[in-house]
């Protein structure tokens, strides 16, 4: 063995080596199945993470509520042992309750809107505090990766219009906010677990169910109830939270292949949720389901009235109606 050849293949495993050490492994918690189209968008961000980041910043991803269900995963995201929570960021009123105020309904004209919102300096605000009070911070733009990809009612009988909601049962989660919005749009509002909503369609004690359309299939929903209206009641996407400290320790280029990786993701989800959305109404209309799009500008009219006293009660968060209308275009 020549000395040039000693020299060269010692340059290249003191190179192995500080990758090697440079390498920084994440873990990615998720309440998704590996083979749902969320669950194809996580893993393609682990892939491309790695590759654009040439090995040095690897993600492993932990499906199905592997490392715990939601509180304790929480935990593990401040404590650093999860790095990447990727979920709906509803849970984020955990620490800053203004954050429930992102979905709430018929409050934006459209996603756009919506997303102009987020976005906006109000948003950022509660994004910040989230991160000042918990040490997790967004990642990217939070409205990019797709959920729903929009809100229906599934309903016995056919819901085309507004006045169709007065004396609606419908069934709701417990939630204030949700009872009291639906309850002012004119439904007889009942309180039922998710899990009891097929039997409870069957046997007439209700007679509709809000529900992320991607969901009314595998739910069954559809095999008791034949109709299926578009309302946009709110806009949802799956924000990937980051805990700030290990972000913040990345270098650039781990940061920037971790970003390219987020965007290229997001727009695999917005195709991925459409196919699934797209084949999942063909079967549902050739086994009778009827599909309506809502015009819900009249349903947006009648909860400015609500949203206007709430505001008056100062039952609002500060700025918050002032904001909705400066995202508007």
């Amino acid at each position: 063995m020549t000395k040039t050849f000693k020299l060269t293949a010692l340059a290249i495993a003191a190179s192995l080596l500080a990758q090697s050490a440079l390498a920084e492994t994440w873990r990615m918690a998720t309440k998704m199945p590996v083979d749902s189209p969320e669950g194809k968008v996580f893993q393609a961000i682990a892939d491309k993470t790695a590759e654009y980041s040439g090995g040095t910043l690897e993600i492993q991803v932990f499906p199905n509520e592997q490392l715990g269900k939601e509180d304790a995963v929480l935990e593990q995201l401040q404590s650093n042992v999860v790095q990447i929570y990727a979920e709906g960021f509803g849970f984020l009123k955990k620490w800053v309750p203004e954050t429930s105020w992102f979905s709430a309904a018929f409050m934006f004209d459209d996603r756009a809107h919506w997303a102009r919102f987020v976005n906006g300096d109000l948003g950022k605000a509660w994004f910040q505090q989230v991160e000042e009070e918990a040490g997790v911070t967004v990642l990217g733009d939070p409205t990019k990766i797709l959920r729903g990809p929009y809100r229906v009612m599934v309903s016995g009988p056919e819901v085309s219009s507004l006045d169709d909601i007065a004396g609606l049962k419908l069934r709701m989660h417990p939630n204030q906010l949700a009872i009291a919005t639906w309850s002012h749009l004119g439904a007889e509002v009942i309180t039922l677990p998710w899990t009891d909503v097929y039997q409870s369609i069957d046997r007439g004690l209700i007679s509709a169910v809000n529900s992320p359309v991607a969901l009314v299939e595998s739910m069954r929903f559809n095999e008791v109830a034949k109709h299926i209206a578009r309302t946009d009641e709110y806009h949802q996407s799956i924000g990937l939270m980051v805990n700030a400290e290990a972000l913040a320790a990345l270098d650039d280029q781990q940061r920037d292949a971790l970003m390219r990786a987020y965007d290229e993701a997001a727009e695999l989800s917005v195709q991925l949720m459409n196919e699934a959305t797209e084949s999942s109404m063909a079967r549902m209309t050739r086994a009778g389901i009827t599909y309506t799009e809502l015009d819900t500008a009249p349903f947006v009219a009648r909860m400015a009235e609500f949203y206007a006293d709430l505001e008056a009660r100062g039952e609002l968060p500060e700025g918050f109606r002032a904001a909705v209308e400066a995202a508007r275009q």
